[in-house]
């Protein structure tokens, strides 16, 4: 959901508990991005200010942020202004996404000031503003210009003025049944939508909840709400404001079936599937710190991952234009036997011909039917010459097409090998997994060693699994790993599997001394491959994949194939769906 001003409410009572606290450090690890380190009797905490136009946020974290060599000029101002501040006054306009935390600090001159930091949680309006104690703006994350916006400008040394208020109504202010007339009142139009036009600082998420209580996921039209509905809202309403108290409310992660975080909310959410669930945590900063850090860490990789994934699919769309043409060239060839033909017949027909003809007229002798058939011929040539010529470009289309096939099958396992990596940089989830591959790719030829040839290689383990019965599983993180663990550590008993005909990781079911596994296992093992390949990616539980299984003995590296690659031709299919919840279980550590 997004950060709402219901939900900073939440976050400012948090805050409000720290208040007294002293700013110990200042840091500002991205550019959007402020961290206070508060230092208070009851305990040091780390306060997040993000201005991110993708997550805005502010919330208690216990994250370890990597701070840059140099501090920026912001972070500069900060230190020089707020070290050592007091925090004195936390405060929100309403319920509006407006939090301003304000401090007690001393100047040059040694007098006792006022600032304050405004965090505008806005989307991609948002910022983190530094006031002075006469309301004018000492400076901020992001500087808005005339030229950004003629309605408010952002700037040092302007005043600063509050975002436009909206004409919504308050829980915090208005009794619920006053809010729930106010929409009855308003524009017929659903109902989740309704209490999104009146009521202030209630996200789209929480409006749902309000129409899933009155109308059971129907979201009917206010005009068609009955009494007792309408009575039903005015209820609902009075329960968001009670969870809007400080002593109300639970802090909620709604995880899906694959035990993915998909949503937050200070209320116990009733409108997603029976099958996805609800998480209470300890604290509101506790949620969004768990909610975006896999967020926030798929949005890195996929930051850090873009180079690499952009030059491999380069490659990769080069690699299959190249193919094309060449099966286009190998179509040309295909009629090559024809050249053959002329040849013959022109040699069979030299007596009737002479230099300087255009076209040769004879019969086909070729041809079931019979008939004629006409010649193209070369004035300037014999008819000896001609009938070479025709040789000469059926020898060349022979040759060209035994060249072409063996092209295409290499470009074939190329390819092949290219749609891997990239399966693999999609489905990489730490820096460690995309050094692995780049690593790969290094040893391939495909990237430059740049300013890491000279480090040591990386040794990244695999992923230890343990199933339900106590059996050791493997899977690999990349295709030199894969290498690794089918050719050199799996032994003789062990079980090896792999999506059938997708790409995905090798997957080692490790034997105890006997070559019987229990069902589940080998069931557990399944859906671990399918989950690390490319069809489990977005996939659940209720998708199959069938996932091919055998033993090890049975999977043999083809002379000259790519890393990762491998032949196998005794082996049984299972079908099984990527279980993503029960893969994690699964995980050692």
């Amino acid at each position: 959901m997004p950060f709402d001003g219901g939900f900073l409410h939440k976050i400012s009572q948090e805050i409000d508990g720290l208040a007294g606290a002293r700013v110990d450090k200042i840091s500002q690890p991205a550019r959007e991005l402020i961290v206070l380190a508060l230092r208070h009797p009851a305990g040091s905490r780390k306060l997040l200010l993000s201005a991110s136009a993708t997550a805005p946020k502010v919330h208690f974290t216990q994250l370890s942020l990597e701070n840059p060599k140099a501090a920026p000029m912001f972070c500069m101002l900060l230190r020089k202004r707020l070290g050592g501040g007091r925090l004195v006054e936390v405060s929100q306009l309403g319920l509006d996404r407006v939090l301003t935390l304000t401090f007690e600090c001393y100047n040059e001159l040694g007098d006792l000031v006022r600032l304050s930091l405004v965090c505008e949680i806005m989307g991609r309006h948002s910022n983190v503003i530094l006031v002075d104690g006469e309301g004018r703006i000492v400076d901020a994350v992001k500087r808005v210009d005339f030229v950004t916006s003629e309605a408010r400008q952002v700037l040092p040394g302007l005043p600063y003025t509050p975002p436009p208020a909206q004409d919504k109504l308050s829980l915090l202010t208005q009794p619920a049944g006053e809010v729930a007339r106010a929409v009855l009142d308003g524009r017929d139009i659903p109902l989740s939508k309704a209490v999104l036009e009146r009521a202030q600082g209630l996200s789209p998420m929480v409006c749902r909840e309000v129409s899933q209580f009155v109308c059971g996921g129907a979201d009917l039209p206010v005009g068609r709400l009955t009494p007792a509905q309408g009575e039903r809202l005015a209820f609902y309403l009075g329960v968001v404001a009670t969870a809007l108290r400080p002593d109300g409310g639970r802090p909620c992660l709604v995880r899906d079936d694959r035990g993915r975080a998909q949503d937050f909310c200070y209320l116990s959410p009733i409108q997603y599937p029976g099958d996805w669930t609800v998480e209470v945590l300890d604290s509101y900063s506790a949620l969004v710190d768990q909610f975006f850090t896999g967020r926030d860490t798929a949005e890195e990789m996929r930051h850090k991952s873009a180079r690499l994934h952009k030059q491999m699919t380069t490659l990769r769309d080069r690699l299959r234009r190249k193919l094309l043409a060449q099966e286009e060239d190998l179509t040309a060839c295909a009629g090559r036997d024809t050249y053959k033909q002329w040849g013959d017949i022109i040699s069979a027909n030299l007596y009737a011909m002479a230099r300087g003809d255009r076209v040769l007229e004879a019969e086909n002798f070729f041809s079931p039917d019979g008939g004629t058939v006409k010649i193209p011929l070369d004035p300037m040539l014999t008819p000896a010459q001609n009938a070479q010529r025709y040789y000469g470009e059926y020898r060349k289309a022979a040759t060209a097409e035994a060249k072409l096939r063996e092209l295409m099958e290499k470009g074939r396992v190329e390819l092949e090998y290219l749609e891997s990596v990239l399966s693999q940089l999609e489905r990489a989830g730490t820096t460690d997994e995309l050094e692995g591959i780049r690593e790969e790719l290094l040893s391939q030829g495909y990237v430059r060693g740049g300013e890491g040839k000279n480090k040591k290689p990386l040794r990244l383990p695999p992923l230890r699994f343990v199933s339900s019965d106590g059996y050791t599983i493997l899977c690999g993180r990349n295709n030199l790993q894969n290498d690794q663990l089918t050719l050199r550590e799996a032994k003789g008993r062990d079980l090896w599997l792999h999506t059938q005909k997708i790409h995905g990781s090798h997957v080692i079911l490790q034997s105890r001394g006997t070559d019987e596994f229990p069902l589940r296992t080998i069931e557990e093992a399944a859906v671990i491959a399918a989950c690390h390949s490319a069809a489990g990616a977005n996939a659940d539980r209720f998708t199959k994949i069938p996932v091919d299984y055998t033993p090890i003995r049975f999977v043999k590296k083809p002379r000259g194939g790519r890393p990762g690659m491998v032949i196998y031709d005794t082996y049984e299919t299972v079908l099984v769906g990527a279980d993503h919840a029960l893969a994690q279980s699964l995980l050692e550590g």
